[in-house]
């Protein structure tokens, strides 16, 4: 049994960490570290993608040398010469999370429909640079690796919905199936039971234009939680057209993209 002294000590240090949590939620501000995307120039072998850069880190950049590095808040692209300091402070409203809430989800932003298509799914993220809405769903007129997230619940999108289309899909093992696009349908779900998805597996698509296009899934393990985490995850698996849209979405959700140096 606690003491009375000890019971009071106990209840002080639970409302005085309940007060230090209220204040970072009610601040929407957390410090998160950083990781590099993207890099080029002079300095890149100091800033290859994929390295994890803590809080408060300074960059020291040469003339032509472009960093872009990731973290919760957004990304920042560092153009040299210049030193630049992560400060990885995260600050985001309700929309732009839920922007990013949608685009990780491994469910998608919409409901299935019994027939394998979706209802609800947005076909255009904008018009003049249609991306996908979600970072696990194929692109239709994509070819390169692909980093799967749930095999059963895994989706191709295309960009431009107006007429019918037929896919035909064809495994490096000789198993194949056709996927059946419906006009103004986004998504179709991959036919699991004709095709399965196997990690390490090539899959050939070819669509009504009749060029052929190659994938290569990787099925993941597990999912970070993290967005620099999965950066990180992408680029050590080569998923570059995924890394892409992850990078594009947290530009345009976060803070600006183009940083100037502590000159």
């Amino acid at each position: 049994m606690f003491s009375v002294e000890r019971k009071s000590v106990l209840r002080r240090a639970l409302a005085l960490g309940a007060v230090l949590t209220l204040g970072v939620t009610a601040s929407g501000a957390a410090m998160a570290q950083s990781m590099v995307v993207r890099s080029a120039g002079p300095s890149a072998a100091q800033y290859p993608a994929g390295k994890k850069l803590p809080a408060n880190t300074k960059v020291v950049l040469k003339a032509s040398d472009k960093v872009t590095v990731l973290d919760k808040a957004g990304t920042r692209v560092l153009s040299g010469p210049g030193t630049f300091t992560l400060d990885g402070t995260v600050k985001r409203d309700q929309t732009q999370s839920t922007q990013i809430a949608s685009l990780l989800s491994t469910g998608g932003p919409a409901t299935r429909s019994r027939t394998g298509a979706v209802r609800g799914a947005p076909a255009k993220v904008a018009p003049a640079s249609p991306r996908s809405p979600s970072l696990w769903f194929i692109d239709a007129d994509y070819a390169g690796k692909f980093c799967v997230a749930e095999p059963a619940r895994l989706m191709f999108w295309r960009a431009k919905v107006g007429a019918e289309m037929n896919t035909k899909i064809v495994s490096a093992t000789g198993a194949s199936s056709d996927i059946v696009w419906k006009a103004n349908a986004a998504n179709r779900l991959w036919p699991l039971a004709e095709v399965p998805v196997v990690s390490g597996t090539s899959y050939t698509l070819t669509g009504s234009d009749g060029k052929a296009r190659k994938i290569d899934l990787i099925v993941l393990p597990s999912v970070p939680t993290e967005v620099d985490e999965l950066a990180g995850t992408l680029i050590e698996n080569g998923c570059e057209s995924q890394l892409g849209l992850l990078v594009e979405t947290m530009a345009a959700a976060g803070q600006d993209a183009n940083s100037s140096g502590d000159r």
